[in-house]
């Protein structure tokens, strides 16, 4: 099999390399925007393997964003390619539920073993040509856009829920985080308590074993975390060897 490494996928050289060995179909998965002239090649057809229920989180951060907002099922979407971003015709999706104890990673990880078999279906379905692609409801799409670093840290002013969500749908990259004392701290996994705050948002509630944030509704507990420069750890080892004094302000 042979292997090609481009640097670009606008290189003459490759669209006429591909024509060369004239496929009857190109599937891509986690790889950059094709161009035309490269997924119109195949007599068949390009597809593409999309970590959502199409048309929904349409981008380059769907599982991210799936678990950000709260949602409680997401999935995969097989569909053909075409010029505009993920709005090509739909031709497989399977669904997968969001569990509360699911972060990115462990979501990225079961839309990888489903998107396998739905990736083989589809070509077996063009293949035999009982493929019955159908058009996207745009009424129904919605962005994922590409996470920067501005949006990953935490405004402890919002509801508990929210930020619980932020902090699973960045879980274990690119990882929410919040300063103290100049520090920063990234945080890998909360726990809901249900309880109200003890003060202004972003209170620490320091006991030995464990570390509370007020939010705007509710305290939330910080059950992994990583102090730059360190390995992350859970929060009892983590405060043994780093000082956060209750009544002190996290942001």
């Amino acid at each position: 099999i042979s292997v090609l490494e481009p640097e670009s996928l606008k290189e003459t050289v490759l669209a006429r390399h591909l024509r060369n060995l004239s496929p009857d179909l190109i599937v891509a998965v986690a790889f950059r925007i094709l161009p035309r002239d490269i997924f119109t090649i195949p007599r068949l057809g390009s597809f593409n393997l999309h970590a959502s229920l199409l048309p929904k989180y349409r981008g380059a951060a769907p599982i991210n964003w799936s678990i950000i907002n709260g949602e409680k099922e997401t999935g995969v979407t097989t569909f053909f390619l075409q010029e505009k971003v993920d709005t090509g015709n739909v031709l497989l999706q399977a669904r997968v539920p969001i569990t509360d104890d699911d972060n990115a990673g462990t979501i990225h990880d079961k839309l990888a073993d489903i998107g396998a078999e739905i990736v083989l279906h589809t070509v077996r379905l063009i293949e035999q040509g009982k493929a019955t692609p159908r058009s996207q409801d745009e009424s129904l799409a919605s962005p994922a856009p590409k996470i920067f670093k501005d949006g990953c840290r935490i405004r402890w002013d919002q509801p508990a829920v929210r930020i619980h969500n932020l902090i699973r749908g960045l879980s274990p990259y690119p990882a929410a985080f919040t300063l103290h004392s100049g520090k920063v701290l990234k945080i890998y996994r909360s726990h809901l308590t249900g309880l109200g705050p003890t003060g202004m948002p972003g209170t620490a509630d320091v006991t030995p074993t464990s570390l509370c944030i007020s939010t705007a509704d509710a305290m939330l507990e910080i059950v992994e975390l990583q102090q730059e420069g360190k390995r992350k750890m859970g929060v009892e080892e983590f405060l043994r060897g780093y000082r956060i004094v209750g009544g002190e302000t996290l942001g």
